[in-house]
């Protein structure tokens, strides 16, 4: 049998893994989406929760809130952590050990009996999902040949959007026909089969030279990043980031950051090497990633509030009206790596930015009876502009990394993802709640209600209907004022949005490079410096 050209160029990959590296990625992907689908279903089943047992939990705005922040603030904290440990113990290891924890710790969401079993259980399912996602892109970098990689990125970045679109579609469907814990148990039978997956089609792969440990590195990033992800929750719960609590936690991790960044500096063993963000084709990516996340997730916050609380659908409807942003992202992200062979990364980029910033003003025209045609245009450009940022600055991220640094290259993606969503929450959804408060105020002091239920009504448009419900024929006179009142408040926020993706066109357009020169590399971006490196174990 005779050897493959690039086997016979670089020998990376062996050839019993290359056979079956599509089968991996299939493998990989199923592993992924059970993750970002549980992010995006129980979004839908939160209204379910809020009612009184046996239909829910009983559960407070602030413990539905909770069980969403325990998740997002374990998973940002631990995403550095568990890349590293990937580089060290092995990726495949890893991965199996947050599938087996985040499906022990869907089944006891599945059978809470209180919201702070609930939150508790969500923080498992957390540190579970923090092992699962650095692990897949971290696999496929090392089963994958250099001139794939970007195909095959295209198709995990699809992936990441279909779970994100189809989500609330399955928790809707769930939810009509089952009871709220339907929800976390639908990711059981997922697990097992991506263990079994894992098992059987998956190789060890781990960085072959890991050096000493830091442990004081790794002990800063994940008191950083838990102190800067419960501030920008805790200003977004408050809607004031003035507030001492936030300042303390988001400034203290901030400075604890800082702290490592100087450590790992000076360190002889850094748990990561910060010279790379010296590279423009890492840290334009890095920041391209975290501002195209905090507008989108911003969006997608006000959006279901738009679809439901304005425009009257149910939870399933509005899951099916974005399944244009899942769509558009499943043509196009496999063939981002097309555009970018052609126009370079940089320009399709920051085209996609401009792509993202357009579909955020597009916003301002919609009002309570636009035809919804129009908002299904606009979820197929976003989903469509998205598909040509991730997977480009995905690969820019990891292909300016050595291979077997790939699980941290991959945590230091996702943990940036991850934080840059949680700011789009936390401050798009702050200004959005400040708006919407001043729109409705004056019609809440036309009616005789005490303070505390006056203030409560005014955080948000759910607050006001369900005063408005409860208090009969009394409350019509508040249901037209609150949905022009949120629509008011909808735009001003959509503004913020395009602001911060222009922002993110401008950060590509400038440090990006450019379209690689094609002289003897076929239009590939060059091999890095430590390309010649023998094997970094994918047959381990």
């Amino acid at each position: 049998m005779s050897a493959r050209p690039s086997e016979t160029a670089h020998g990376t990959v062996p050839e019993n893994v290359y056979r079956r590296r599509w089968v991996i990625l299939g493998a990989l992907m199923l592993s992924l989406l059970i993750v970002v689908l549980d992010n995006s279903i129980l979004n839908v089943a939160m209204k379910t929760i809020a009612q009184p047992a046996p239909t829910g939990l009983g559960a407070s705005q602030s413990e539905l809130e909770w069980s969403v922040n325990s998740y997002t603030l374990v998973f940002a904290g631990l995403l550095f952590t568990a890349g590293l440990l990937g580089d060290r113990l092995g990726r495949r290891r890893v991965l199996l050990f947050g599938l087996a924890v985040f499906g022990a710790g869907s089944v006891c969401a599945a059978l809470a009996t209180s919201p702070g079993q609930l939150v508790a259980f969500r923080a498992v399912m957390g540190l579970g999902g923090a092992f699962v996602m650095p692990a897949t892109l971290a696999i496929l970098m090392n089963v994958f040949e250099r001139d794939e990689q970007p195909k095959a990125i295209g198709i995990w970045a699809g992936g990441v959007g279909l779970g994100i679109a189809i989500g609330p579609v399955t928790g809707g469907v769930l939810l009509e026909h089952f009871w709220w814990g339907s929800v976390f148990l639908v990711n059981v039978p997922i697990v097992l089969v991506a263990l079994a997956a894992m098992v059987l089609l998956v190789p060890e792969s781990r960085d072959p030279r890991p050096g000493r440990l830091d442990p004081p590195g790794v002990l800063l990033s994940i008191a950083g990043l838990v102190l800067l992800v419960y501030g920008i929750i805790k200003g977004g719960q408050l809607a004031d980031f003035t507030d001492p609590e936030v300042l303390l936690t988001g400034g203290g991790g901030l400075a604890v950051l800082v702290v490592f960044v100087l450590h790992e500096r000076r360190s002889d063993h850094p748990a990561i090497d910060v010279s790379y963000f010296r590279n423009p084709a890492f840290s334009a990516a890095v920041a391209a990633i975290a501002l195209v996340f905090f507008a989108l997730m911003g969006v997608t916050f006000f959006a279901v509030f738009y679809l439901q609380s304005v425009r009257g659908f149910t939870a399933l409807e509005a899951g099916l009206l974005m399944v244009p942003l899942a769509v558009a992202q499943l043509i196009f992200a496999p063939r981002a790596r097309l555009a970018v062979d052609r126009f370079g990364a940089k320009a399709v980029c920051a085209t996609g930015m401009s792509g993202i910033a357009a579909g955020m003003a597009a916003f301002l025209l919609f009002g309570r009876t636009t035809p919804i045609w129009a908002l299904e245009v606009v979820f197929f450009v976003q989903g469509t502009a998205m598909a040509h940022i991730m997977p480009p600055a995905t690969v820019s991220i990891m292909q300016s990394l050595p291979r077997e640094k790939a699980g941290s290259g991959s945590a230091v993606n996702n943990t940036f993802r991850q934080v840059g969503g949680a700011m789009g929450v936390a401050v798009l959804g702050s200004l959005l709640s400040a708006r919407y408060r001043e729109g409705i105020e004056g019609h809440l002091q036309s009616l005789p209600l005490p303070e505390g239920v006056r203030h409560a009504a005014g955080e948000s448009i759910e607050g006001t209907l369900a005063l408005a419900s409860r208090l009969g024929p009394a409350g019509r006179q508040l249901v037209d004022p609150a949905k022009d009142a949120f629509i008011g408040a909808m735009h001003v926020t959509v503004l913020g949005s395009a602001a911060v993706a222009l922002l993110g066109a401008v950060v590509v357009a400038v440090w990006l490079p450019g379209r690689p020169r094609t002289e003897g590399t076929h239009g590939q971006p060059p091999e890095p410096e430590d390309a010649a490196k023998p094997p970094v174990g994918a047959g381990r």
